[in-house]
């Protein structure tokens, strides 16, 4: 609904829980904090902004619903959705929609393998799901001949086609890129009138998360992502960051920043170190792993870096990513 405030913070902590699927009502988000800023001050929206999101209450149709594009009507429950937005087939699929096509990214798979892996109840619709063109270029054809009651697409990417979308059909635009995975999440669900299971899984996930900060100490992680021309890290505003921020999870004074990521020279890559790395590698396997600064690095030397799916970690800021990330972490900072 309009006027949205932050999850309520409460003192109960949960035991960690698994990563496919949205997980039951709790009770609300904890408070988390870094070193970077104030508790009260996260790195990226946790609540749909104001002046946006659906008057009517969960399950009302119609709906109409105020997002980043403008306004938009939903006449009733969808049936019939495509996304074009990095994370959003996970994002619905957390929900209990199976989108009916979705445009992919360069050199990545139509659906990620990682949601295939995290709902195999799906295999069968996920294997039907249409190619409707790029996330930068989606095919209006396509998308048209899939008759869609819904189109989801990221502000980020696709402002610019936003009126040629909604002459095919209902279209809502989240904000897109990573730090902004649970305003996201929720506008998103708002749109399907199902903002209440997101904001509880969001719930769950917040005490879930706060629960390994408590566990973990004093250890640092370094978020890394490798590509054949880049080497970057990731600071506190990013999907990763943001995670290990609801974590308590302290990071190296060099990631302490408030941006997505930055870029690493060769000779700079003493700046990735920190008690657990967490890096993944896009493609072949690339000069910076055959570095021997890398090599030298403590938290490789002595085994302490951890390589992690690409997709997840680093490519698609949706809330089972978030699930695995978290659980990533926890097999690494409490093994």
């Amino acid at each position: 609904m309009f006027g949205r405030v932050p999850v309520v913070a409460v003192a109960a902590l949960a035991a960690l829980s698994g990563c496919a699927g949205p997980p039951p009502v709790s009770a609300a988000a904890p408070p988390v904090s870094v070193d970077t800023g104030p508790a009260d001050a996260p790195p990226g929206p946790t609540a749909i902004p104001d002046g946006m999101g659906a008057p009517e209450a969960d399950g009302a149709f119609p709906r109409t619903i105020t997002h980043f594009g403008g306004a938009t009507t939903i006449a009733a429950p969808p049936q019939r959705v495509v996304v074009i937005g990095t994370g959003q087939t996970d994002a619905i699929l957390t929900l209990g929609v199976v989108p009916v096509g979705a445009a992919s990214g360069d050199d990545a798979d139509l659906v990620p393998h990682y949601v295939r892996d995290a709902f195999p109840q799906y295999a069968a619709q996920l294997d039907a799901v249409a190619p409707v063109g790029s996330r930068q270029s989606p095919n209006l054809e396509a998308i048209a001949a899939l008759h869609p009651d819904l189109v989801l697409a990221n502000a980020a990417a696709s402002k610019d086609v936003y009126p040629a979308l909604s002459a095919v059909a209902p279209t809502v635009l989240v904000e897109g890129t990573g730090v902004n995975w649970k305003q996201d999440f929720l506008l998103l669900a708002d749109s399907l009138g199902k903002e209440g299971a997101a904001q509880a899984f969001l719930d769950d996930f917040a005490v879930d998360a706060a629960g390994l900060g408590e566990s973990a100490g004093e250890q640092t992680v370094s978020f890394i992502r490798v590509t054949t021309d880049r080497t970057r890290i990731f600071g506190v505003a990013s999907f990763a960051g943001f995670i290990a921020w609801d974590a308590h999870l302290r990071r190296p004074p060099a990631q302490q920043f408030d941006a997505t990521s930055k870029d690493l020279s060769p000779e700079e890559l003493q700046l990735a170190d920190g008690d657990r790395i967490f890096y993944s590698v896009q493609g072949a396997e690339s000069a910076t792993i055959a570095n021997p600064l890398w090599r030298a690095l403590p938290a490789v030397r002595d085994g302490r870096a951890v390589r992690v799916d690409d997709d997840p970690w680093y490519l698609n800021a949706g809330p089972t990513a978030a699930r695995l990330v978290l659980g990533g972490l926890s097999t690494a900072l409490l093994s």
